[in-house]
């Protein structure tokens, strides 16, 4: 397996002080910066808040079975897009161990484990799903957008094993366009159902005349769970259950 490589990023400070991080994840063929640069033209005043500082990181360059093996930015790779294919989970996992150090650096810059969440769009999404549920799942919370888990994903087993012995599980967002032509509602849906029945405390929202993108509304919802999660008391959130 290749060696763990630092990635890049680019990040928006809190205005004030930083007390919390969301971790904030692209998808397929994107950059950390493309992502931020689409967060700001879609969502007015953008997502910038008083305490919580936003990171955007990039996946780096790897042969993506999709595209006949090219080089892209995305964070796994699949053998096809589709809930029936078997995942690649060693490229997820190895993945998992990168971000490991995003996660580590906030936790090095004195934020505490329960004040960070992750979250992402389309294939962002599923790879912050297989970070929180299977490697971190004290984190504050998980959101996915436009995203999907395999039918077999090795993260419903996991949550599944975390809620039988008692252990607490973070909150999830899902969001989903209706009319997504790429990454279908049902999928999403059914990701969320899944991950319900594991133990999971999920709540999936459904956006009409939306194809496989970002929205206004979507992302107005997703600041204000952000901050519910995350308030600006630096004081410890009660454990998720």
């Amino acid at each position: 397996m290749a060696a763990l490589r630092k990635l890049k990023f680019c990040a928006v400070s809190p205005t004030t002080k930083h007390t919390a991080s969301v971790i904030f994840l692209h998808g397929s063929g994107d950059t950390g910066s493309g992502l931020r640069s689409w967060v700001r033209d879609v969502l007015v005043p953008d997502l910038v808040f008083s305490h919580i500082k936003v990171i955007y990181p990039t996946a780096p360059p790897r042969p993506y079975t999709p595209m006949r093996g090219a080089l892209s930015n995305v964070w796994f790779d699949r053998r096809k897009i589709s809930r029936d294919s078997p995942e690649h989970l060693e490229s997820i996992d190895h993945m998992c161990d990168t971000l490991e150090s995003v996660i580590q650096d906030q936790v090095r810059a004195g934020i505490p484990k329960h004040r960070i969440v992750i979250g992402g769009f389309s294939m962002g999404g599923a790879m912050a799903l297989h970070l929180v549920c299977r490697r971190h799942p004290d984190v504050g919370g998980v959101f996915a957008l436009s995203s999907f888990l395999n039918k077999d994903s090795v993260a419903f087993k996991a949550v599944e094993e975390r809620h039988r012995a008692g252990l607490p599980l973070p909150p999830l967002l899902q969001c989903h366009g209706e009319d997504d032509e790429l990454v279908l509602h049902r999928w999403g849906a059914d990701t969320s159902e899944l991950l319900t029945k594991s133990g999971m405390s999920s709540s999936f929202h459904s956006f009409s005349d939306l194809n496989h993108q970002l929205s206004r509304p979507e992302l107005e919802l997703v600041k204000d769970w952000i901050l519910s999660r995350l308030p600006p008391d630096s004081s410890p959130s009660p454990s998720p259950s």
